[in-house]
């Protein structure tokens, strides 16, 4: 064999060998949980030593990142795609809130769809990174989404000019939570294990049912006056019952 030739089958062999690490940690991932799997548990479903992950990926941390990102990336860049595609649709006219919804949902149905993008399985492992992030997810996760989060947030903006933009933050807050929870399957309905819901691995099924239940929360009725936020000073608890604050008050009275 000519050291071209080897060279190719040696580069073969190590993308297969990278390629079953990440399938096997997708797997474990989303049926046991981040924290839950180890580096070894994953080494012995791909079927390859620790010297390998540590070869291709450095670390269990980096290894999850390489997991979403490659998944990751492609969904995120398709919502805005599919939102650039309504906007010019539309003509400068603000958007209905069913199709900017439609333009957040429709590409993981998609996925879902797709076994070479993730399929199912990934959105499943999507709706556990936000149910149970790691402190490692909190610092790359945030800049996957940003483009996202800017771009439907301006849009949902001129759907919903009435709604003032604090109220906005939060409504998106819980929009994403909702659509993170649905996309957990059926992992997050044993929570209530005691309902009879079928059709929660549908992914269309989900979002057919998912997309009025968001229109119907962004476009709701505004929180009930007196919901501000309690400054994170005012919930510390009083040390020593109080003392602190009444040696506070016994300064300021001298």
């Amino acid at each position: 064999m000519s050291q071209a030739k080897r060279g190719t089958a040696v580069s073969r062999a190590q993308i297969d060998t990278r390629e079953r690490i990440l399938r096997a940690a997708e797997t474990l991932f989303m049926d046991r949980g981040f924290a839950s799997t180890s580096l070894r548990m994953i080494t012995a479903r791909a079927k390859v030593n620790l010297a390998a992950v540590n070869y291709h990926f450095g670390s269990k941390e980096e290894l999850i990142r390489e997991v979403f990102d490659r998944h990751l990336a492609p969904l995120n860049q398709a919502r805005v795609a599919y939102l650039d595609r309504l906007e010019a649709a539309a003509g400068g006219q603000p958007l209905s809130l069913e199709k900017i919804i439609e333009a957040i949902v429709t590409p993981p149905l998609l996925v879902s769809r797709d076994p070479l993008k993730g399929g199912a399985a990934f959105l499943r492992l999507l709706g556990r990174a936000f149910s149970e992030p790691t402190e490692h997810m909190r610092e790359f996760l945030p800049a996957q989404y940003r483009e996202v989060v800017v771009r439907f947030k301006r849009a949902l903006v001129q759907a919903l000019p009435h709604v003032p933009e604090p109220e906005l933050v939060w409504r998106m807050h819980f929009m994403f939570g909702a659509m993170s929870y649905a996309m957990a399957g059926n992992d997050a309905l044993q929570l209530i294990s005691t309902c009879n819901v079928e059709g929660a691995d549908d992914a269309e099924a989900v979002i057919r049912r998912l997309v009025p239940f968001l229109t119907a929360g962004l476009q709701g009725a505004a929180a009930p006056p007196g919901l501000e936020a309690v400054p994170a000073a005012a919930r510390r608890p009083r040390a020593n019952g109080g003392a602190a604050a009444r040696g506070t008050a016994a300064r300021k009275a001298a």
